[in-house]
């Protein structure tokens, strides 16, 4: 009888390691708070400039967090969505109803998203090229490569970016992208491809030249011009991707920029992603010549240091 207690004793302790095991491991899922932890991130690689300076200043003001960024193509980006070891995606997808629930379902967990900011498609020429303006007609001519002067195409990668997407989808519309078209590794080897190739055409996120603060933009402008695109109210007026013309939809070629959070409790996920929508955040947005998409603006008329052609 005496061994028999023994036993159930060491039963009961046993269960009790059992239970604090568990209630520890629930503990640690939820141990990140807005000020303090470690998450992983998937963000489309086409606005690594922007999303590197919202993550410095966000750990910056909160010590005590880390975001960690996995840069790729929007269609990985997509896979990560059902990927529960990271916590947010950020690019230009934005899910139907019938999507987000899939991700619920298959997590488990509470899924937010939320437009954040309006991004536009800028378009890159060679210094040297004569070509600097263009309608959309003349933009589909190139990307079909039909083109009289030979203009050809060049993308952050032929499949899978969410620039590339939006040319399929929103250009395009089922007429099938030229075989000329190149494909480099990064935002940056599309500046620096278009730099020394008279013939080539980018197109790139406006975060990556828009910055006129930032130093390494100041030297892909060196390298390359923005054209100019025909206004989509305004025939014949042909306009630069600046953030008045992205707010009013004036710009041919403009997306918005969404964050996908896929958090139960309110943890560093919920901060960053209220940061993003908060007012340093749309400021960060806003320097990046991304067009802020929380914030009320007052359209005032001034003289613009781009010469709008």
């Amino acid at each position: 009888m005496k061994q028999y207690w023994i036993l159930l004793i060491i039963g009961f302790l046993g269960l009790g390691d059992v239970s604090c095991t568990s209630y520890k491991e629930k503990d640690n899922q939820k141990q990140d708070t807005p000020l303090r932890g470690e998450i992983t991130i998937s963000a489309d690689e086409s606005f690594k400039p922007i999303i590197d300076e919202l993550v410095k200043v966000y750990e910056s003001n909160n010590r005590g967090t880390q975001i960690n960024v996995e840069y790729k193509p929007e269609a990985d980006c997509v896979k990560d969505l059902w990927n529960d070891s990271i916590r947010m995606v950020i690019s230009t997808i934005e899910l139907t109803e019938p999507e987000r629930l899939s991700v619920v379902d298959s997590l488990r967990t509470v899924v937010k998203q939320l437009a954040v900011a309006r991004d536009a498609i800028a378009v890159i020429v060679n210094p040297r090229s004569s070509d600097s303006l263009f309608n959309m007609a003349e933009i589909k001519e190139i990307l079909t490569g039909k083109n009289v002067k030979g203009l050809f195409p060049v993308f952050d990668g032929v499949k899978a970016t969410s620039t590339v997407r939006y040319i399929m989808d929103s250009v395009l519309k089922g007429e099938k992208l030229t075989e000329k078209a190149v494909a480099t590794r990064t935002s940056d080897s599309v500046i620096n491809y278009v730099a020394r190739t008279p013939l080539a055409v980018g197109f790139i996120g406006v975060s990556w030249i828009g910055n006129q603060d930032d130093r390494e933009q100041l030297s892909f402008l060196k390298k390359v011009k923005i054209a100019h695109l025909e206004s989509n109210d305004t025939p014949g007026k042909y306009i630069l991707p600046l953030q008045a013309n992205l707010y009013m939809k004036k710009y041919p070629m403009t997306r918005d920029l969404v964050y996908i959070l896929k958090e139960s409790h309110k943890g560093l996920g919920w901060g960053f992603g209220n940061f993003m929508s908060g007012e340093i955040g749309q400021l960060i947005f806003k320097r990046a010549y991304l067009m802020p998409g929380l914030k009320s603006f007052r359209l005032r008329p001034i003289q613009l240091n781009e010469d709008e052609k």
